[in-house]
């Protein structure tokens, strides 16, 4: 027996503040201590955990968008995924909302702004297009803000914050592309063959999880929009349970 629309609304919001809290308390103590107090392979362990948080806050956004943090109550969700977005990197979450509803419209074509521009198909091109199309003035403007009030009045260490506030920010937008956009919806050599354009890896739980909190599962994603990551895996079973009870 499946959970009813209050258990998943319940869970949903409880993995969401749970993802927050451990951004901002891992971020805090990375922040606080100084690197001369951490030996290496700690530093790394803080930097890998930081970034996969860092992921987790934009998925957690991500399913706010589709309305899936919190199906009880919508304001309740639209607050999750502004702060989630907000803490990601001050990003509006009106344009994300905007910007994502036309890829799931127009997905992998030119009217999709997640897509490349059909003439610089490689993967850094495409990055790049795709990061400077969320991009905006006002948003740089206060991360520098920012980023001068925590290295000037809160007091944190140029080197911290270099390593545990810019750069696993940076890692995880190429985490969220490669495995979110550039993998799903890669053109594969014989052309497109479903409505989303979009394909799934074939990765175990796992390594689903740890890749991009199942992100990877992709075509299920747009198949059904309003599920939200955590229930990826399931419905990934359930579908596959179905098609093969049709061909028996």
């Amino acid at each position: 027996m499946g959970m009813s629309t209050s258990q998943k609304s319940l869970k949903g919001v409880i993995i969401a503040f749970t993802l927050l809290v451990l951004w901002a308390g891992n971020l805090a103590v990375l922040l606080m201590t100084p690197l001369t107090r951490m030996p290496v392979p700690i530093i790394a362990l803080g930097l890998l955990l930081q970034t996969f948080l860092y992921t987790g806050l934009f998925i957690t956004a991500h399913d706010a968008m589709h309305g899936s943090v919190y199906r009880k109550n919508k304001r309740l969700n639209d607050m999750v995924g502004r702060l989630a977005v907000l803490l990601y990197a001050l990003f509006s979450y009106r344009l994300l909302i905007t910007k994502h509803g036309q890829h799931h419209k127009h997905p992998a074509s030119d009217r999709d702004p997640d897509y490349h521009d059909g003439k610089y198909t490689g993967f850094i091109a495409w990055y790049v297009r795709f990061l400077l199309n969320y991009l905006r003035w006002p948003q740089i403007l206060g991360m520098a803000i920012v980023f001068n009030l925590l290295l000037h009045l809160a007091g944190v260490h140029l080197p911290n914050l270099l390593l545990f506030w810019v750069l696993p920010a940076l890692v995880s937008t190429l985490q969220l592309f490669y495995f979110g956009t550039y993998l799903p919806h890669r053109e594969p050599a014989g052309g497109y063959t479903n409505r989303h354009r979009a394909r799934s890896n074939e990765f175990p739980l796992l390594l689903s999880f740890f890749s991009c909190y199942h992100f990877g599962y992709h075509w299920e994603h747009h198949e059904f929009p309003g599920v939200p990551w955590w229930l990826l895996p399931g419905k990934r079973r359930e579908i596959r349970a179905a098609s093969s009870e049709a061909v028996l």
